[in-house]
């Protein structure tokens, strides 16, 4: 019997995988690697059943750490193979816990050991015995707490038994750093499956309270010595598993044990490593309310293992969650910043000094911020310190920017933009200054005219817009020119429509390289003189009327720098109707002639959203609004009847359009509503103060003729067209044209002319010729022909209804 159980001590003891001799001089990237490869075999095979070979390798890996030769690894060493401490943990409880469950009964999440079968609990006692028999401690003690939770399925009072003899054996652990690490593997494990059980958990705390001398003692300060570490290097690796002790202790604690602790943390000498622990894992109110205590700890504290400026970085994160009394305020800021200052290593120094500026805006004013951000200069400056230090140099902006919502308070701080400078990395400097836009357009809620905000938000738009070259994302202009344009929108000088002009001039110039902020100049230039309109409620001083002509002019030399060619186009009519609206009427015609002739370099296809699109669809919309603003606009006297109207009807019979399109005879319908709307005595609609030709020619017989002349020119280019379409493939799209056309003769004609009247009947005739017309649609068209026909002067239409048959598909 005794020659069995030394075989099966050896088998576990000598395993080739994962060996301390295999992983000797690994790199720590290869180091890694190797202990994933494990953590796979380990799962490969317990997958092939190969249970004791899992085991074996649980045991070398766990025998691991007990391997301090690079003792700065050594938590992420723990990381690792606690991980793989955890798989095997896992794979044995679904193992014992399948056994319970067979076709008759499913065991509930919350068993009691009655519920486990006897195969189950044999098999569990069986790795209970099988761990035991682990000869070294440190693998023992790892591969049973990694199983801890199996003991449901043995006895109710099994865990908590189990806890406080582990916590025992840890005292026979004597490296101090793998036993605080065994200790907070302990707690992990203690408070997943027995989170009521926190006497135990808190006896392992008592317990490293009394060998936390040993950190201090010869031993470790000679294994330091043969390592070449510094005691500030090593102190540190200590924190992960204190801090992880500490939170599993403070969770749900009552406030007189966490009284209690820091009582017996202030007894221990060379404390601050316990300190920092304590000030990490505690409530940030508990924190907050002792803050002067917590102090008065610091500064009893040795300086060389632990630097002081580390505890008040971790007071001042507590600070920064929780507010502490009143009164002791100044005070606490004026001791933390009395050794922060004194700091001479710039890295220490700008870690420290981000966490405090949080305190100081949350509790003072713009003096007290004033005076950090100078001493942060102060200390950054030097041999370009700042270089290695942005991300805190942008938390500390963030903060600040963060606590002052008026931003005159905030750029009437003498040292903020001196701040700004140090940002000298020009991606790091763009994106601080789009955190104070961000901002801006967040919490500014009135526009604005404070000369100091404008100087400053303009220097900081200005950074961003120079920023922007040919290498720059699209969505990254889009950002900035939202962010410029979120500015310009908040900037007013109220009745000094002067001196806003004059900044939309200065930003033009400033921002001459993104699209969008300039289509917003152009915007907001208009508004200006529509403002000015309103103002003067139409009626123009000579002053007023020079002003929205230098208005009208900022407009007309803007816009021809745009890309975009619908932006163009839809601007100059915008404008031409702003002009229109204020009287210029020489302008107007300037802004309508440019949008004309623009038309014919509209591209077949544009890019939208990043996708080539046909253009047609887009110069119609346009070409319909251009008409609806032709209808005001009166002829000028050097020019003949309906110039405009004229050269537009040029371009659009120059410009090459889509050989399977319709689109230039639906404009030119467009174009017959609008001269017929233009023969009417009244106009539909007016500008105030602007005479159409309605007005000028007063129903003139000549007026009407050229009209008509163009009219029956239009027409003849629409039945030129509907021949075309008398091909088989064509014969649908020649049908729904001709029902247009008639539509449009029905709603616009006058049906009492017989040429008129007998095309509207063969237009009729046209759209049902082949079929392809939509009965429903007839009927309907017929049936409203039929009630026109009943109303005053519409006698006409019954002798039209009668000439229109409806024709069957049979």
């Amino acid at each position: 019997m005794s020659e069995k159980v030394r075989t099966r001590l050896e088998e576990l003891d000598d395993f080739e995988e994962g060996s301390q001799k295999e992983l000797l001089n690994l790199t720590q990237q290869d180091y890694v690697n190797r202990i994933e490869e494990l953590n796979q075999s380990l799962k490969d095979a317990w997958a092939s059943d190969q249970k004791v070979k899992a085991l074996k390798i649980v045991i070398q890996c766990s025998k691991l750490l007990s391997d301090t030769s690079v003792i700065q690894f050594y938590p992420s060493k723990f990381v690792l193979i606690t991980d793989i401490l955890d798989t095997f943990g896992k794979l044995v409880y679904e193992r014992i816990f399948s056994m319970c469950v067979d076709n008759r009964s499913v065991l509930p999440d919350h068993f009691s050991p009655e519920n486990a079968n006897d195969t189950a609990k044999e098999t569990c006692l069986n790795w209970f015995f099988k761990i035991a028999s682990i000869r070294e401690l440190i693998p023992r003690f790892y591969v049973e707490a990694s199983i801890l939770k199996c003991n449901k399925f043995l006895s109710k009072m099994g865990i908590s038994e189990c806890l406080p003899r582990l916590t025992c054996m840890i005292r026979g652990i004597g490296d101090p750093l793998v036993s605080v690490y065994a200790r907070a593997y302990l707690c992990r494990v203690g408070m997943e499956v027995a989170p009521h059980l926190k006497e135990s958990l808190n006896k392992n705390f008592f317990d490293f309270l009394l060998t936390f001398k040993q950190i201090h003692g010869d031993t470790v300060q000679n294994q330091l010595v043969v390592q070449g570490v510094e005691l500030p290097s090593y102190l540190p690796l200590y924190s992960p598993a204190m801090d992880w002790i500490f939170q599993c202790i403070s969770y749900h604690a009552p406030e007189t044990l966490l009284t209690e602790m820091m009582e017996r943390c202030k007894k221990l000498g060379n404390n601050a490593l316990l300190l920092n622990s304590v000030m990490s894992a505690f409530r940030a109110e508990f924190i907050a309310t002792r803050s002067m205590d917590f102090i008065g700890m610091i500064k009893e504290c040795d300086e060389s293992g632990f630097p002081k400026h580390l505890l008040f970085r971790s007071l001042g994160l507590n600070l920064a969650l929780a507010d502490p009394p009143e009164s002791d305020r100044l005070q606490i800021l004026n001791e933390a910043w009395k050794v922060i200052t004194k700091l001479k290593n710039p890295q220490d120094y700008i870690n420290c000094a981000e966490v405090w500026v949080e305190y100081t805006c949350r509790h003072f004013t713009k003096r007290e911020v004033n005076t950090v951000l100078a001493d942060v200069i102060k200390h950054m400056t030097p041999d370009r310190a700042f270089e290695d230090s942005y991300p805190q140099l942008q938390l500390i902006i963030k903060k600040v920017i963060a606590h002052f919502h008026d931003f005159s308070v905030l750029f009437s701080v003498e040292k903020f933009l001196p701040f700004l400078d140090m940002f000298q990395k020009e991606s790091v400097r763009v994106e601080v200054c789009k955190c104070i836009m961000e901002a801006f357009i967040k919490h500014q809620q009135e526009p604005t005219k404070d000369p100091v905000i404008l100087n400053a938000l303009l220097h900081v738009c200005k950074t961003m817009h120079d920023s922007v070259n040919a290498l720059t994302l699209e969505d990254e202009k889009r950002m900035l020119s939202y962010l410029i344009n979120g500015f310009i929108k908040m900037v007013s000088f109220g009745r000094d429509f002067e001196q806003q002009l004059s900044f939309y001039v200065e930003s033009r110039s400033m921002f001459c390289n993104l699209e969008p902020v300039l289509v917003q100049l152009i915007h907001s230039v208009n508004r200006l003189a529509m403002e000015t309109r309103k103002v003067m409620k139409g009626n123009h001083s000579r002053k007023t009327a020079a002003f929205v002509r230098a208005c009208v002019a900022y407009c007309f030399i803007t816009i021809p720098s745009l890309a975009g060619i619908f932006t163009r186009l839809n601007l100059y009519l915008h404008s031409g109707q702003v002009a229109l609206a204020n009287q210029c009427l020489s302008q107007a015609d300037a802004f309508f002639k440019a949008a004309i002739s623009l038309i014919p370099e509209v591209p077949k296809m544009i890019n939208i959203d990043g996708k080539m699109r046909p253009s047609e669809s887009f110069l119609l919309e346009f070409l319909c609004n251009f008409f609806s603003t032709l209808l005001i606009v009166p002829d000028h006297p050097e020019h003949g009847v309906l110039f405009l109207v004229r050269e537009l009807l040029n371009v659009i019979q120059d410009y090459t359009w889509e050989d399977n399109s319709d689109d230039k005879i639906r404009i030119y319908t467009c174009v017959l509503h609008l001269l017929a709307a233009m023969s009417q005595e009244t106009y539909l609609y007016h500008i105030d103060k602007v005479d159409s030709n309605d007005s000028l020619y007063g129903g003139d017989s000549k007026f009407l003729a050229e009209n008509n002349k163009l009219c029956e020119t239009v027409m003849a280019q629409i039945l030129e067209h509907l021949k075309t379409l008398a091909k088989d493939e064509a014969l649908k799209r020649q049908s729904s044209l001709g029902l247009s056309f008639f539509n449009s003769i029905l709603a616009h004609g006058d049906l009492r002319n017989n040429k008129l009247n007998q095309l509207s009947v063969n237009l009729w005739h046209l759209a049902q010729r082949h079929g392809c017309a939509d009965t429903r649609t007839m009927v309907k068209t017929l049936e409203y022909i039929k009630k026109r026909s009943k109303q005053p002067d519409m006698n006409h239409l019954t002798e039209l209804a009668l000439r229109l048959p409806l024709q069957t598909r049979t």
